[in-house]
């Protein structure tokens, strides 16, 4: 089987900021609550807490924060999910999303990594695009600026995601 999906970037900002922006997942990953705009429910910040992520009628996932090492790594195991543009809607069910943060020269490093989502899973493409959006463009530019809003050049967008 293929590795899981990795995205990573560098930011001139501390480990301890990368790591707190990461945990304010409503600031990047979210918008305000409407049908077509992902909603967030439950602490996003607390080892153990279980939160959902939906997107009324596409994309509902359950996950547990089972990793919180502070300025350094988050997990969230996904307890339960269902993508309505696929065949196996469960396709996210049992993989881990995680965030390993890290010093490097000066700068700090990201790298996500969506463990189970491989290249043989019928998701990949889509979630690929869409977390590229999300986390090289929302995440890196709330990491970098403490908005995620207006999308500078340069930057992935969601309409990337789906071109």
């Amino acid at each position: 089987m293929s590795e899981s999906l990795t995205l990573t970037f560098t930011v001139d900002r501390t480990p301890e900021e990368a790591f707190t922006a990461i945990n304010d997942v409503r600031a990047w990953w979210s918008g305000p609550p409407a049908p077509t705009q992902p909603h967030i429910e439950g602490r996003t910040d607390r080892l153990g807490e279980e939160f959902t992520y939906l997107v009324d009628g596409v994309h509902y996932t359950k996950f547990r924060i089972t990793e919180l090492v502070p300025s350094s790594r988050v997990a969230w195991l996904t307890l339960d999910s269902e993508l309505t543009f696929i065949a196996d809607r469960q396709e996210w069910t049992g993989t881990t999303v995680t965030f390993d943060v890290t010093e490097q020269d000066g700068r700090t490093q990201v790298v996500f990594t969506h463990v189970g989502l491989v290249p043989e899973h019928e998701c990949y493409d889509v979630c690929d695009g869409a977390w590229s959006s999300y986390v090289l463009g929302n995440l890196r530019r709330f990491i970098e600026t403490g908005s995620i809003l207006p999308a500078p050049s340069g930057y992935p967008t969601a309409t990337d995601a789906l071109a």
